[in-house]
């Protein structure tokens, strides 16, 4: 049986039962995944790109839901500062990548170039088009170097875009979301369109392929997404370590000091219960 629910595009929405079994089973094969990297020394990188609304942060959010931060960790990077943008493009992104054992998720990444910064003029035409010519280059440099990349580009149709723009901005704990560019997207939507097929044309390339990911219905996409992730790596089972919880020593004299002597916490949760 389905949900009843449709999204903007008029496709069924996958049940939330459904859906948060799967979700549990994938995030359970996300930590053998991140014990196959760190056991190995390998260095993943996850390139989350797409729309304004398109659900690329919420995915982000259940992909390390399970994750040590220490192994697994979210790069999204502010607008760059005057120095950084006397740099060579690259620059900063690179130094966020992976070192042995690691997982890096960048949460728009060096794409902003050929999106945002394209659409709203915030780079020159020299700027843009020398970009286009150096990303396959950079990209086959970090795959040459053993770096595992995998580039998704989240779609959603402009209806549904709207739909969660609007729904942002009546949401108190979401508004913070909805960006002045976010809300110009919609006016810009073809121009974001003939950039985005620019960008797959040009980096789209077969060490590192784009995957397109179909998320008017967030509930799909993330499960689809991380199932597809998953598979196109080569993940073999690790033996955890063997760990013996002891037990508990004698006591050897230890006194706690009076609990009135620190600072406590107030018990905001106690008044709750009246």
């Amino acid at each position: 049986m389905g949900s009843g629910r449709t999204t903007a595009a008029g496709a069924a929405r996958l049940p939330k039962k459904r859906y948060e079994k799967e979700l549990f089973r994938l995030q359970g094969r996300l930590v053998e995944m991140q014990e196959w990297v760190r056991a190995t020394g390998k260095r993943l990188v996850v390139v989350f790109e797409g729309r304004d609304a398109a659900g690329k942060g919420s995915t982000i959010t259940r992909v390390t839901q399970y994750l040590n931060p220490r192994v697994a960790r979210v790069v999204a990077l502010p607008a760059p500062s005057d120095r950084e943008r006397s740099q060579w493009y690259f620059q900063r992104y690179v130094a966020h990548l992976p070192t042995a054992g690691e997982i890096v998720l960048f949460d728009r990444s060096w794409y902003n170039r050929a999106g945002v910064e394209r659409v709203m003029g915030y780079c020159s035409d020299a700027e843009y088009h020398r970009f286009l010519h150096q990303c396959p280059i950079v990209e086959r440099m970090l795959v040459e170097d053993g770096i595992l990349l995998r580039k998704y580009w989240f779609s959603v149709s402009d209806e549904e875009q709207e739909a969660r723009f609007r729904s942002r901005l009546d949401d108190p704990m979401r508004r913070w979301k909805l960006s002045t560019t976010d809300v110009e997207s919609i006016t810009r939507w073809e121009e974001y369109s003939r950039a985005k097929d620019t960008m797959l044309v040009h980096t789209d390339i077969p060490e590192a392929p784009w995957w397109v990911v179909d998320s008017d219905d967030k509930r799909r996409a993330r499960l689809n997404m991380i199932h597809h992730l998953l598979d196109s790596l080569p993940v073999e089972p690790v033996e955890p370590p063997h760990l013996v919880i002891p037990p508990r020593p004698e006591p050897t004299g230890y006194r706690r000091p009076p609990m009135e002597q620190q600072r406590k916490v107030p018990d905001h949760a106690a008044t709750l219960l009246g």
